[in-house]
């Protein structure tokens, strides 16, 4: 008998603030809708029916950048609409995600080398944290980039993040003194 045995009440749970929190957001995803070309009709068969995200808790999808936590960032972005993801970017709340889906706004697309109009990739206006390839990608695509974003955001730490930035804040004096 191990001596930690009979010394707390029945049903006392113990586990790590983290894990409470970061279980509590992934539950909780709420995508942005921000449809450009052609991926947006696989990213509306997402969240239709047959593809049932609730059941991953993501499923209310949101008009406004105030009440999500998720940008899934859908078709060929061009200059003229850069200014406008990178607003709708600032608006929405800490934590945010960012999620890249399709060919031409991971990388550009065909539409990169005979038009001048097009972004070379959402990356270079807002930083990405998942990217689903294909042109356009299956809404099981998009299914397994929000799993590996569930994922993600389980193994991130409260701790962890505030001993980096106050890391970086010291570097940052010490660089400039």
């Amino acid at each position: 008998m191990s001596w930690i045995e009979n010394r707390f009440e029945e049903g006392l749970i113990i586990t790590s603030l983290d894990w409470a929190i970061n279980w509590g957001r992934r539950s909780s995803i709420w995508p942005m809708t921000f449809g450009l070309a052609c991926c947006a009709i696989e990213m509306m068969a997402f969240g239709a029916s047959r593809f049932d995200i609730d059941r991953f808790g993501a499923g209310a999808f949101r008009a406004s950048p105030r009440q999500a936590d998720l940008m899934i960032v859908a078709g060929t972005v061009t200059f003229k609409m850069a200014s406008r993801v990178k607003r709708l970017y600032n608006q929405m709340p800490e934590p945010k995600y960012v999620m890249a889906m399709g060919a031409c706004t991971v990388g550009g697309g065909p539409y990169f080398k005979q038009g001048y109009h097009v972004v070379k990739g959402v990356d270079l206006i807002v930083p990405v944290d998942i990217y689903v390839p294909g042109c356009p990608p299956r809404p099981e695509t998009l299914m397994e980039g929000l799993m590996r974003l569930q994922d993600k955001i389980k193994n991130q730490t409260l701790a962890r993040d505030r001993w980096l930035s106050a890391k970086d804040e010291a570097l940052e004096t010490a660089t400039t003194v």
